[in-house]
């Protein structure tokens, strides 16, 4: 009987010591599972996390393309304005370069008219006395050739007349028109003229 109860306290002991070990292998596999499962929370967390990632990644990339596209956009729309800006420029330089000549032309004219002005009665006075000789040649034209006062010689027919041949200029640059015999002659600037009688 000994050898029963020797045998039956092996069993008890191994019985116990079987539930020990599994009770710890459950225990084991509890805290397993348990670590799973966080483990797969942390994943899915993760995952999660990666897909939010990719989402603003892209959200971020799209909203790139399209402040690229804007950004070209706006410098096309600057090129563009450059281009405008510089023919406006050119147009501006080359009406100015006219405007600078129309001012030295002015210029000139009124130094022109203030030298006239100075010496006006030189000149005039002398273009005065051209058209007094052209008169005088009209005259003596007239009469060697028993013209009427409505014959207009040319200067070809007055040089004969003058000293040297040479027909009158006016000192101011003036052009004479000599006219009909009963017509005085005329000079193209004013103020240059024979006095009415």
């Amino acid at each position: 009987m000994k050898l029963k109860d020797v045998f039956l306290g092996v069993l008890i002991v191994a019985l116990i010591a079987s539930e020990l070990l599994l009770f710890s292998a459950n225990q084991q596999k509890r805290d397993a599972v348990g670590k799973l499962s966080q483990a797969q929370q942390e994943a899915r967390m993760a995952k999660a996390e990666i897909d939010k990632a990719r989402a603003d990644a892209d959200a971020a990339t799209a909203q790139l393309r399209l402040d690229n596209q804007t950004l070209l956009q706006k410098n096309s729309q600057l090129q563009n304005a450059i281009q405008s800006l510089r023919a406006e420029s050119q147009q501006l330089n080359q009406q100015l370069g006219t405007a600078r000549q129309a001012v030295q032309l002015q210029q000139q004219h009124l130094e022109q008219l203030q030298t006239e002005q100075t010496a006006p009665d030189a000149g005039r006075d002398a273009c005065i006395a051209n058209l007094r000789a052209i008169q005088i040649a009209k005259a003596q034209w007239a009469l060697e050739g028993g013209k009427t006062a409505a014959d207009v010689p040319t200067e070809q027919d007055l040089l004969v007349y003058f000293n040297g041949g040479v027909f009158p200029v006016c000192p101011s640059g003036g052009t004479y028109t000599i006219g009909a015999v009963g017509l005085p002659p005329t000079c193209s600037i004013p103020g240059h003229a024979l006095p009415t009688q």
